[in-house]
């Protein structure tokens, strides 16, 4: 039927229902529009698997997900699909698939990784749910979306690498973290917390409960009133304070917190805390350590300024030494100089004090050096300096203004005070002192000059009796530099085998046949030709050599004493002259045991002043040990000393040599003939020989016979003379012609 010929009322009806429809269907398209519009702005993608005619639909919001073009196509059967699956989620995607179809509500949703066309992993959440089921319940239609949610994937992960971190932290430095509500009294704590207070369980927390019971007495006002003021002002804050565990040990707790209110007005505070009490114990330790080390500075310091004072002192007197006396001498001329007017340099020996020593003992040498330093040091006035630079030799440092007169007085008082006898021992001990000074001024002072020069000057009063003193000339330091020149000479001339024995023959005074040779020590100087002991003798003492001469012209004197006896020269011995320090020697008997000759045939001369009265248990076995050996042992210059007929008898010479100013006026006086004649009595009496020295003339030769001399010595008949000549003197005879 045609519209025409409806009728109106149905077609009104019609013309409805078109109209209804036309709604409805504007209603759905706007939906859809919309719903599609949602799905795109939430990058959500659509899908839809009919199983039942095994078709797939996926929305172009999908595709992008994945990277895909609306016409790129898709993989055709899903175990191609599940390649682009990250490995690790195979398993897990294919079961949640299935329990999908199954209609598991469980699994509605699962998320995993899938590969983006670009070649990275993209993580998408699926959705999905069965909406048809045939007759017999299976599933026929599933529909479901896709979301990436690679973005909060990637933030969760950084917020669980964060997480673990802060975990890790936290247990690595023993932190622990609580919240504390003031609103509802109520405080959450960690574990960390937990340990930390030495707690166990998770027990409810409460203000006004076990963390306030826990607080050290001490501390526990302090912490309250600083709690309160922070908390009321919203103020963050530090604190550290004692609480005491269970156990009744102590721990010492450091805090930070921070008050807040939170989103609902609760007024909290956040913090953490951790355990300090080993920091405390390190800290209380390294104060003792502290306290122990500037303890041990303060000793140290005090060990160094005794180390000092031991290395600046000497340890007998406690006066300064050598090494302070040099200071004060550099710091002098780099300073004091400037200021000051000059300088005097007294420089003090003392002398006998090695009597004292030797007789007494060393003992009694110290104390004599402390005395004398005690003598010097009353006698310092303001920046005066005393110091002992060894032995028993001190220098005495005094400003000078130009009198050499206050000098003197100065010195004659230290040698006065000296001179004073000490007791030591029921012993009275007396010393003195010798002083040398030397003084200058002007601001161009030399002080290490001055030491010199004073040394020398000490060098010349010691020389003119001792016991005095003397100031610095240019006289006696020439003198001084002579004998230095000397003295380098005389060990240049030891070093150059220089020194050589001259013979002077003796003779019997009956026969005037040759006794013997004395060998004396001539010097062969390469420039001033033979030079006798006078003009060496004294400077080779000071040094000491005398000895070791001694020993040189002994060893050529033997030399020579074979070599006449091979040429058959009759010369029955030789005769040496030996220092008292030779004498003195412990190794002399080792020494002469390196010699060869046969005894009676080596006389051994010393000096009647310079021995026979000393007594010395060293001396009188190295005596021994010469008679031992065959060595004659004779008294040269009897009679001008100071021997005694009890150090005769102890000594026991095999002879005697009368002193030549003895025997020089026998000729004319008849006093000096009877002088002569009782010591010729005296060494009869004695069984020992008697030799006179200083025969010049024949009437002495006459005289001296007639006395009783046994041997004769001297000018008279024979002079000193080298070894080249005594062959000659020896076959000529000569010295018989005046008495035939």
């Amino acid at each position: 039927m045609s519209a025409e010929g409806m009728p109106t009322a149905n077609l009104l009806v019609q013309l409805g229902d078109i109209t209804e429809l036309k709604q409805r269907e504007l209603d759905l398209a706007d939906r859809e529009s919309r719903w599609n519009d949602a799905l795109v702005s939430s990058s959500t993608g659509v899908w839809d698997y009919r199983i039942d005619l095994g078709t797939w639909y996926y929305s172009n919001e999908w595709r992008a997900i994945r990277g895909l073009a609306p016409d790129d196509p898709l993989p055709p059967t899903t175990l191609e699909w599940l390649e682009l699956v990250h490995p690790d989620d195979h398993e897990r995607v294919l079961h949640s698939v299935e329990r999908q179809k199954a209609g598991d509500p469980d699994y509605m949703t699962f998320e995993y990784r899938e590969r983006h066309k670009d070649g990275h992993w993209v993580w998408i959440e699926c959705r999905g749910a069965c909406v048809a089921w045939d007759s017999d319940g299976k599933p026929q239609r599933i529909i479901g979306t896709d979301v990436d949610i690679t973005s909060r994937k990637l933030a969760e992960e950084k917020i669980a690498r964060m997480s673990r971190r802060l975990k890790l932290a936290l247990e690595v430095s023993h932190i622990g973290v609580f919240e504390t509500d003031f609103d509802t009294g109520s405080s959450d704590w960690d574990d960390g917390m937990m340990t930390l207070f030495g707690l166990e369980g998770s027990q409810k927390m409460q203000i006004g409960g076990t963390w306030e019971q826990m607080l050290h007495p001490e501390d526990a006002e302090r912490v309250y009133s600083k709690v309160d003021h922070h908390v009321a002002n919203l103020l963050p804050f530090s604190d550290e304070y004692r609480v005491i565990l269970k156990d009744g040990s102590i721990r010492y707790i450091r805090s930070r917190t921070l008050p807040f209110i939170d989103p609902e007005g609760h007024r909290k505070m956040i913090g953490a805390n951790w355990d300090v009490t080993a920091d405390h114990a390190l800290h209380r330790e390294l104060e003792r350590a502290k306290t122990l080390a500037e303890a041990r500075n303060a000793e140290l310091e005090a060990a160094k300024a005794r180390i000092e004072h031991i290395a600046m002192h000497d340890y007998l007197t406690d006066l300064p030494n050598r090494r302070f006396l040099d200071e004060k001498l550099d710091r002098f001329a780099e300073n004091d100089r400037a200021t000051a007017g000059g300088l005097a340099v007294l420089h003090i020996d003392l002398d006998r004090f090695k009597e004292i020593n030797d007789t007494l003992g060393h003992s009694a040498g110290d104390m004599m050096l402390k005395h004398a330093a005690k003598v010097l040091k009353a006698n310092t006035r303001g920046e005066d300096f005393v110091a002992r630079i060894g032995g028993d030799e001190f220098v005495f440092l005094a400003r000078f203004e130009g009198s050499h007169r206050k000098l003197g007085q100065l010195a004659d008082r230290i040698i006065s005070e000296l001179r004073k006898p000490v007791s030591y021992e029921g012993h009275e001990c007396r010393f003195g002192a010798s002083i040398g000074i030397a003084c200058e001024l002007g601001p161009e002072i030399d002080a290490r000059q001055l030491l010199l020069n004073a040394d020398i000057a000490l060098y010349h009063a010691k020389n003119r009796g001792r016991n005095r003193h003397e100031f610095f000339s240019r006289d006696s330091h020439k003198h001084m530099v002579d004998t230095r020149r000397l003295s380098d000479e005389i060990l240049r001339a030891l070093e150059n085998d220089e020194f050589v024995p001259h013979y002077q023959f003796q003779f019997n005074a009956r026969t005037l046949s040759i006794a013997g040779a004395e060998a004396l020590a001539r010097w062969q100087h390469p420039r001033q030709g033979v030079l006798t002991p006078d003009s060496f003798l004294s400077v080779a003492e000071e040094l000491g050599v005398v000895p070791q001469i001694d020993a040189l012209i002994l060893e050529k004197a033997l030399a020579d004493f074979d070599r006449w006896r091979e040429l058959g020269l009759n010369v029955p011995k030789i005769s040496v002259n030996v220092s008292t320090r030779r004498l003195h020697d412990p190794l002399l008997r080792k020494k002469l045991s390196t010699l060869s000759f046969d005894p009676g045939t080596v006389s051994f001369e010393l000096l009647e002043s310079i021995f026979l009265d000393e007594y010395d248990e060293q001396a009188m076995e190295n005596l021994s040990h010469l008679r031992k050996l065959g060595v004659d042992i004779e008294i040269d210059d009897f009679g001008t000393g100071h021997a005694s007929i009890v150090s005769l008898l102890r000594l026991n010479p095999k002879s005697l040599k009368i002193d030549r100013q003895l025997v020089r006026d026998v000729t004319q006086s008849t006093e000096q003939r009877k002088l002569v004649r009782s010591i010729i009595d005296i060494g009869r009496s004695l069984n020992i020989g008697v030799t006179a020295e200083g025969v010049e003339t024949p009437e002495h030769v006459r005289i001296l016979a007639a006395l009783g001399c046994d041997v004769l010595q001297g000018f008279g008949l024979a002079r000193p003379m080298a070894f080249s000549k005594t062959a000659d003197f020896i076959t000529g005879d000569t010295w018989r012609r005046p008495f035939q």
